[in-house]
């Protein structure tokens, strides 16, 4: 299995990860920002993205986006091919768009938004950590690449304050230190718990 730093040469594989995106979507209900295949193209063809090979069939990505004027970066768009899920390639993936993303942005803090607690723990290990959406970017189009979740309409009622996914940031400024990371699954799982009851009770009044 090859986690690589994708170019011009894996282009091809841009319908397969929207394919890959779009079905995970719809599989796990909570919503993911749709992209086109020239959306995905262009990350690949400017280095901004991670591919994962098994010979020549897909098996994961993810890629870079970059928000006020580089202040931050985001690693977005992380997916495993339905075949190769439950073996640790989410994790490796990961690891590789963020030491990645470190050494293209040295000085940008990195973050994420995600309803997926296995994703929650790997960024927690890595450095993340859980914090509010004000600490985020504020960049328009950052928000505005959530406009085809289909939970849009609580980041909007809320004022982009909250929604079903919990931010994560990486400060690049307080990591100077190597800080080791336990994550609690039982403090994770109670944050999605808490936003998924608020959810229902603004649906149902």
């Amino acid at each position: 299995m090859l986690v690589i730093i994708a170019d011009s040469s894996h282009v091809s594989y841009a319908n397969d990860i929207c394919d890959t995106i779009a079905d995970s979507a719809n599989q796990r209900g909570t919503g993911i920002a749709k992209r086109t295949p020239e959306y995905i193209i262009t990350k690949i063809e400017n280095g901004n993205a991670v591919i994962a090979l098994d010979g020549d069939k897909f098996a994961g990505f993810c890629y870079i986006e970059s928000w006020g004027h580089g202040k931050f970066v985001a690693n977005s768009g992380l997916i495993v091919h339905p075949d190769y899920r439950g073996q640790g390639l989410a994790k490796k993936i990961k690891k590789k768009i963020f030491e990645h993303s470190k050494k293209k942005y040295p000085n940008a803090k990195i973050f994420g938004i995600t309803t997926g607690l296995a994703v929650m723990k790997i960024n927690y290990e890595l450095g993340y950590e859980p914090v509010t959406f004000s600490e985020l970017t504020d960049d328009p189009s950052f928000w505005n690449g959530c406009s085809t979740c289909k939970n849009y309409d609580v980041l909007t009622r809320t004022d982009k304050k909250m929604c079903l996914c919990t931010g994560m940031l990486y400060d690049p400024e307080k990591k100077n230190e190597k800080q080791k990371h336990e994550y609690n699954g039982k403090v994770f799982k109670r944050l999605k718990n808490i936003k998924q009851n608020l959810f229902l009770k603004k649906k149902s009044s």
